[in-house]
């Protein structure tokens, strides 16, 4: 008879799969509406979350979910927490180059880990740490980041950002534990954001949408919602380092996009990179069962 614990694992391992391929497609959008439209880092966050608001709110408010929460201050704390993460990502992705920018947002996953040790007090599995040193070393060899002495501000941002998502995620988890669904913990999320976007956003001044720009912005919002409901049913039901281990993933997507959407080349170090990384996600679901 099969182990219910593990069929949930997997499970959570597989939505970090689709989570990974949703937000690299994000990263895609958001780099292409910044450049292309002259959205700023505001701007790209705000339509970012309206959308789902609205794509998850609805949704629920048709099902007769309840919206109200007795963990509200939980909710506020992980929702300001990953709100300040995305601006700063998004800082850092409308400034430097989109490998760099995503490199520098997943060190989240090791930092997820340094969190959980030292506040959780949980014990971290040579194989599991081994998986995580493994994905981040990956990462460099595919992407060869190179920050330029005028990009180090937003360099820096882009570091602080994968703390801040770190911590975001434990927070994800410690509502998972008080029953609280993933769509809820979502939405309170696009809420705040949306929130904060639209204030930074009245003060640096708006780019209007238009409707060659409109597509950018609904694939923006629609990978987003999706794959943040992803992830964070990732998070859920699956264990927090084998689900940090594939968000790597993303980075691998990411490449894969350039290559077949936006004309990128490739090379040996970045086929190297990749392997390494899949293998990494591998090594990290087998950490899990130990």
């Amino acid at each position: 008879m099969s182990n219910p614990a593990l069929r949930v694992d997997r499970l959570g391992s597989g939505w970090m799969v689709v989570s990974a391929a949703l937000f690299a497609l994000m990263g895609a959008f958001a780099k292409a509406a910044g450049s292309r439209f002259g959205f700023s880092f505001n701007e790209l966050v705000f339509w970012r979350m309206l959308f789902g608001i609205f794509a998850i709110g609805l949704p629920e408010w048709w099902r007769g979910h309840a919206f109200r929460t007795l963990y509200l201050k939980s909710h506020l704390n992980r929702s300001i927490t990953g709100s300040v993460a995305l601006l700063l990502s998004f800082f850092a992705l409308t400034r430097l180059p989109l490998a760099t920018a995503i490199t520098l947002n997943y060190t989240s996953s090791l930092f997820l880990a340094l969190l959980s040790f030292i506040f959780l007090k949980e014990r971290i599995a040579p194989l599991m740490l081994a998986a995580l040193l493994m994905g981040f070393g990956g990462i460099i060899i595919l992407l060869q980041p190179t920050i330029a002495a005028e990009q180090q501000l937003a360099g820096l941002i882009g570091l602080i950002s994968g703390v801040c998502s770190g911590w975001a995620y434990l927070q994800v988890r410690e509502l998972s534990q008080l029953g609280e669904p993933s769509w809820r913990v979502v939405f309170y999320f696009c809420c705040v954001a949306t929130a904060m976007s639209g204030t930074l956003a009245c003060i640096n001044g708006w780019q209007p949408p238009t409707v060659q720009s409109l597509p950018y912005l609904l694939g923006l919002g629609a990978a987003g919602t999706l794959g943040q409901l992803a992830m964070t049913r990732a998070y859920q039901v699956g264990r927090k380092l084998t689900v940090a281990s594939l968000a790597y993933l993303t980075v691998v997507f990411s490449t894969l996009l350039g290559i077949f959407w936006l004309g990128d080349s490739t090379s040996w170090h970045e086929i190297i990179g990749m392997l390494v990384i899949v293998c990494a996600g591998v090594l990290g679901s087998f950490a899990k069962g130990k």
